[in-house]
């Protein structure tokens, strides 16, 4: 078995207008296709960052809330390269996305910062 990459991430959310303006707006994604699924009552949305397909985002009624930390089993977080950790951090500030402080790897030097989406899914930024 040869892996070439990663296809794509799916995240569910429990409020789908306020999590696609998130992924758009604050995230910059953009919307590759939305489609509706009457029979499930569910959106199924592809969004891209820079031209590459990378999430889908669903809506499900009434999902199970996310399990809360300090580190539940399963996915641990969403990791995005940015070029400059300080940028990215004054964008999250003045579009009113709360983070934690920036710090530095100890095994690269290199610093990141996490913050969460609008169903606490732990999201990175991380800048080498």
């Amino acid at each position: 078995m040869k892996l070439k990459s990663v296809h794509h991430i799916a995240v569910i959310c429990s409020d789908y207008e306020k999590s696609k303006a998130f992924y758009t707006e604050i995230l910059g994604m953009e919307v590759l296709a939305e489609h509706y699924r009457a029979e499930r009552d569910s959106y199924k949305t592809d969004l891209a960052l820079n031209g590459n397909y990378i999430v889908e985002l669903f809506s499900f009624p009434h999902p199970p809330p996310r399990p809360t930390g300090p580190e539940a089993a399963g996915l641990r977080h969403l990791a995005f390269a940015v070029d400059d950790i300080n940028v990215c951090v004054r964008e999250l500030e003045a579009k009113g996305v709360a983070h934690e402080d920036v710090r530095v790897d100890p095994f690269t030097g290199c610093r990141f910062v996490f913050f969460k989406d609008p169903d606490g899914l732990p999201i990175e930024f991380y800048a080498c």
